[in-house]
């Protein structure tokens, strides 16, 4: 259709150039006329059914979309004007530091990778201190009909810390990010709930991040799981929770510092650590550099 158009409008242009000359036969001359208003007429009704059909008001339908996203877009960023396109970045890695939660904190993975998270910020504290720093749940661990009674992790460190001799579980991220306001305070970031791609982001801008996990790194079945009763209601706990700090990625892995081997950007398969991840909850907090 767009063809014809086209050339119909040349022989109008054509037509037109010829008949501004002086015309030298007058028969000739009407002739030329009369195909001039024909091929105009023609011209007219088919380039107002091409304007009307489906495709030229989906085309201009995507051309005023598009402007008004690259308008929003220039309103945001206005330097975006002028530089080229942002490339996604596709993979990070983070030298954070790396400490072991043993011997001294069997159970202290979470401590230990806020630790290292904090020290990346330039904060000088061991985990030693904030073990004994934590927000402790005071609930005592006890069974009645068969039933486990206990502290919810996100009101504090459930059980001790320092021997798996004795009844303990963990803490979750809200004590954690409470502890964290101490040292950078007006810096922390929840992430919890939010999605992975939150956490990119500040994986590609150098920031690493404390997450809650599992100890295989990869969904893990019901079986895993039990449930505890607690003064904030029943919740399902696993005992292969595990805290690492994560320090970058790629197309295929995703790297932490692991406290419990004491592994520099240990690695595991994407898919299945984001799965592990929601699985546990979606907890994950970081900081905001000054």
């Amino acid at each position: 259709m767009l063809g014809i158009i086209l050339f119909l409008a040349f022989m109008i242009v054509s037509l037109s150039i010829f008949l501004l000359r002086k015309p030298t036969n007058e028969k000739l001359y009407k002739l030329a006329i009369g195909s001039y208003i024909a091929f105009f007429l023609l011209f007219l009704t088919l380039f107002f059914h091409y304007v009307n059909s489906e495709n030229m008001v989906d085309a201009i339908n995507n051309l005023v979309q598009k402007t008004s996203y690259k308008n929003k877009v220039e309103a945001r960023n206005p330097s975006s004007r002028h530089s080229k396109e942002q490339i996604p970045v596709k993979s990070a890695l983070i030298d954070a530091p790396l400490f072991s939660q043993l011997p001294e904190l069997p159970r202290g993975c979470e401590v230990t990778s806020l630790a290292m998270l904090l020290n990346h910020a330039g904060i000088n504290v061991d985990k030693m201190t904030l073990a004994k720093q934590i927000k402790k749940n005071p609930t005592p661990y006890r069974i009645h009909n068969g039933k486990v009674f206990y502290g919810h992790p996100n009101e504090g460190f459930v059980g001790d810390m320092y021997t798996i001799k004795k009844p303990g579980y963990g803490v979750y991220h809200k004590p954690i990010k409470e502890l964290a306001e101490i040292y950078l305070p007006n810096q922390i970031v929840d992430l919890t709930g939010q999605s992975f791609e939150e956490i990119y982001k500040y994986l590609s801008e150098g920031t690493p991040v404390w997450v809650i996990t599992n100890t295989t790194f990869r969904i893990l079945p019901p079986s895993e799981f039990i449930e505890w009763q607690t003064p904030q209601g029943p919740i399902k706990i696993t005992y292969r929770e595990h805290s690492v700090l994560i320090t970058g990625y790629d197309e295929k892995y995703i790297y932490f510092n692991d406290p419990l081997t004491g592994t520099k950007n240990k690695k595991a398969p994407k898919s299945e650590f984001i799965q592990a991840w929601i699985q546990m909850g979606k907890q994950a907090i970081t900081y905001n550099r000054n």
